[in-house]
């Protein structure tokens, strides 16, 4: 074996695309570790993303240039293990819930449910262990957009509720304790410890992450989440309109002041897409999203356009993720979900090593 250039290695494999994410391994805060002493070295990548349909590429891509760099062949191994994040103030992470993320939107009708279950669903496709919470108490909607209506959780020691599974994501919802038609008429108070209920009461089972669908506005539940649920970070949602962004921007300030991280922007219904001839237009006006990025220094983490598909598949049961895969929708979904993942690697971990670095071992 050649003598190693751990450092031109360490250069070589940070420098290595992440398929689809669009970085490299050292944006993406990858852990690298060299070990030398075997038959050839070995190079071990450790990422907090979901990998599941990368894996394979990213791996052969590791493999070339780090047996480029150090001369010979090399053994590459690639790990996803989604690691616990930081949440606001001195609150600790939920025991089997390593992140915990909001998603948020200023004003009601911008598609903020139907956004939090295409990304649990599309972070799901890529290999994460998801959770969805429907939060929004007043009219909880997860039930229906997950084919759920009429079911109920179980309760096995008549304290904690065991969540419901649809299309391999768990889910609670106060939809899930109500009649179907029934009103919600509940003062500020009940709807909070029902928000508290159901986010510690219930048997979440090792997650990566557990998505919170949030009523719109800045009130109760809102306030309930950024002092008492330890939140990994929260997604804006808005639609192009500047009265939704002046809205969303309302939102987003009030996250800040909380202390909960703002992962970034998803512009919804960011172009109407005609069903006859696919003809792309900006009907609410264009770069609301973007610009309340800009503004607030956070990322835009995408733009999902408006498609009937989006509407009719999700009041069916069945969202666009999972009724079309490989559908244009379903991309952009998924496209969301990776820069979501990758926002949240990027914020401090609970493990105390620094990121990116290269770790070099001698193997007996």
């Amino acid at each position: 074996m050649p003598d190693l250039d751990t450092a031109a290695i360490e250069r070589a494999v940070a420098a290595v695309a992440v398929p689809e994410f669009g970085t490299d391994l050292a944006g993406a805060g990858a852990l690298i570790r060299l070990e030398k002493g075997g038959a050839r070295p070995a190079v071990n990548v450790r990422l907090a993303l979901p990998l599941a349909r990368i894996r394979a590429g990213l791996e052969t891509s590791i493999a070339a240039a780090a047996a480029e760099a150090a001369g010979c062949p090399v053994d590459v191994g690639v790990e996803a293990v989604i690691a616990a994040h930081k949440p606001q103030g001195t609150l600790a992470p939920l025991p089997a819930v390593r992140n915990m993320i909001a998603i948020a939107s200023g004003k009601g009708g911008v598609g903020k449910s139907t956004t939090a279950v295409n990304l649990a669903l599309a972070l799901h496709r890529e290999g994460a262990r998801v959770g969805l919470l429907d939060a929004d108490v007043y009219g909880p909607s997860q039930p229906l957009m997950l084919g759920l209506l009429g079911r109920q959780p179980e309760s096995l020691d008549g304290k904690t509720f065991e969540p419901l599974t649809a299309y391999g994501i768990e889910t609670i919802s106060v939809g899930f304790l109500v009649k179907e038609e029934a009103p919600v008429i509940w003062r500020g108070p009940m709807v909070t410890q029902a928000v508290s209920q159901l986010t510690f009461q219930t048997n979440w089972h090792d997650l990566d992450f557990l998505l919170v669908d949030l009523p719109p506005g800045t009130g109760d539940t809102q306030l309930t989440l950024s002092q008492k649920v330890p939140l990994a970070g929260v997604v804006i949602v808005t639609t192009p309109q500047e009265i939704a962004a002046q809205v969303a921007r309302r939102g987003l300030r009030m996250f800040e002041k909380m202390g909960v991280s703002v992962l970034g922007v998803i512009e919804n219904m960011a172009s109407f897409v005609c069903p006859s001839c696919a003809h792309e237009a900006p009907l609410f006006g264009a770069g609301g999203g973007e610009r309340l990025a800009a503004e607030c220094g956070v990322p835009l983490l995408g733009a999902v356009p408006l498609v009937a598909s989006i509407r009719a598949q999700t009041d069916a049961g069945c969202p666009p993720v999972v009724a079309e895969p490989d559908g244009v929708v379903a991309a952009r979904y998924a496209s969301i979900a990776r820069q979501l993942a990758l926002a949240l690697a990027r914020r401090p971990r609970d493990q105390k090593h620094l990121f990116p670095r290269i770790v070099v071992e001698d193997r007996a």
